[in-house]
């Protein structure tokens, strides 16, 4: 049983690796979404071969009484779909710091730095010309005073190729 599955893992794993298209070497935009409450973030992908690479993420953001950034680092597996069609699953974590003003109730001038190990599932498509769009799901687990729990960011990646 185990050769078994030894066996079928290495079929699998070759049919993903001869079925693999290039991607891009760098992909630079925007993703566009809930993100824990920071919206926008500036995203950024360096490939590392032709099926995997690496994406960091910059969000901050400004309320009428309170600051915040968060920084995202995550290493992604891409597969092929169809044509120019792939999905991708990705590890990583990041960090992150808010900042409240005194006048809010319950806060009081407080500041939190948190920590935070996160996943990504996502599809996307390439067009002819340099542009990306990208859907996925990053489920974060936060290990902080305010951003102690587990949330849920859906977002929409635009991104210039090159």
């Amino acid at each position: 049983m185990k050769k078994l599955f030894l066996v079928t893992f290495a079929v699998l794993g070759f049919v993903f690796v001869s079925n693999a298209q290039d991607i891009s070497k760098h992909a630079l935009g925007l993703r566009l979404g809930d993100s824990d409450g920071f919206g926008a973030e500036i995203s950024y992908q360096h490939a590392l071969g032709t099926a995997n690479r690496l994406e960091a993420d910059l969000g901050w953001r400004s309320g009428n009484n309170w600051d915040g950034f968060k920084l995202t680092g995550l290493y992604q597996w891409v597969f092929p779909l169809q044509n120019r069609f792939n999905w991708y699953v990705g590890a990583g974590g990041g960090l992150g710091s808010y900042s409240w003003d005194d006048d809010v109730p319950g806060h009081d001038g407080d500041n939190d730095t948190f920590v935070f190990i996160a996943g990504d599932l996502g599809i996307e498509y390439s067009f002819d010309i340099p542009l990306m769009l990208s859907l996925d799901f990053r489920p974060e687990l936060g290990f902080g005073d305010y951003h102690d729990d587990l949330d849920f960011d859906i977002a929409l990646g635009i991104r210039y190729q090159f």
